[in-house]
């Protein structure tokens, strides 16, 4: 856990796993900005028997999906600022960035999203099919925008920094 983080509290507790039931707990990649600055977390726990965690080995592919799945909410939501789109049209346009989108995971998104006030949407007449449900950006939802495009460019620029040294590259 990177200390400093001011919401690295959240990942301290685990559910009581009774002995010999191991549990393993998702990777989380927690964004957010506050006055001192903005912070990427990224954290990783087994819950044990008796309810201690242990953290666990992390895999660089789970880690790239949940960065992706951090900046997913942005990047539809300056999509939809663009035009308004059927959601069929958000998935092609996420995939075509290598943005790797469902369905089932961009549903939900946008519904969460609507009941936030930060999306619309209308029905038009399909000639193929069911009526077709399109959404566009509210004006809360452009104010919100470009907040996150400032906290996005934030951000980037504190990766960059702090990523400038890395041998690995």
């Amino acid at each position: 856990m990177e200390k400093g983080c001011p919401r690295a509290a959240l990942f301290h507790t685990a559910p009581f796993i009774p002995p010999g039931k191991p549990l393993v707990i998702k990777y989380y990649l927690v964004l957010h900005s506050t006055i001192q600055g903005t912070y990427i977390c990224t954290v990783s726990y087994r819950a044990v028997p008796g309810g201690r965690q242990e953290p666990t080995a992390m895999k660089v592919e789970n880690t790239k999906a949940q960065m992706r799945k951090g900046v997913l909410e942005y990047c539809i939501l300056s999509l939809l600022s663009a035009e308004e789109m059927y959601p069929s049209d958000v998935i092609a346009k996420l995939k075509e960035a290598k943005l790797i989108v469902v369905e089932g995971t961009l549903y939900p998104l946008l519904t969460r999203l609507k009941d936030a006030g930060y999306l619309a949407y209308r029905w038009e007449e399909s000639r193929s099919g069911p009526p077709r449900k399109y959404y566009k950006l509210t004006p809360v939802g452009l104010k919100f925008l470009k907040e996150l495009d400032d906290t996005w460019d934030e951000l980037a620029q504190a990766v960059k920094k702090a990523t400038r040294n890395n041998p690995s590259k």
